[in-house]
């Protein structure tokens, strides 16, 4: 259990390493590494990060995971499920196409499918 929580920890490491503040401030993008505040009380308004572009009219969601390998594919749904609620809510206040990015990696390395296409999304250096 233990070494399960430091490869989650890395990879949320590596995830905001791969994007440059410097870079992303100056094409527009904003890392927000806390609560998201709302009008409505949202059970889950907290996800790993969450990239603003300013620019583009755009918000991700990026909640990382570790997971059993045979649930990999169901808890990618569960992180979708999970905040359909603030997705909504974002995409009212703030006037941004939101999307949620889950990256969920089994215990011993099994990736889903649409793993890479949710990965590609995420702007990087």
């Amino acid at each position: 259990m233990m070494m399960m929580m430091m490869i989650l920890m890395i990879i949320i490491i590596i995830i905001i390493t791969r994007i440059s503040r410097n870079k992303s401030r100056r094409q527009g993008y904003h890392i927000v590494e806390s609560t998201s505040t709302t009008d409505r009380t949202i059970p889950n308004n907290k996800p790993d990060i969450i990239i603003s572009d300013n620019e583009k009219g755009t918000c991700m969601l990026i909640d990382v995971a570790i997971s059993g390998d045979r649930n990999v594919i169901k808890k990618e749904a569960e992180k979708i499920l999970k905040y359909k609620d603030l997705t909504i809510e974002i995409q009212r206040l703030w006037n941004v196409k939101t999307e949620v990015i889950p990256v969920i990696i089994g215990a011993t390395g099994n990736i889903s499918k649409s793993f890479r296409k949710y990965v590609s999304n995420i702007p990087v250096k």
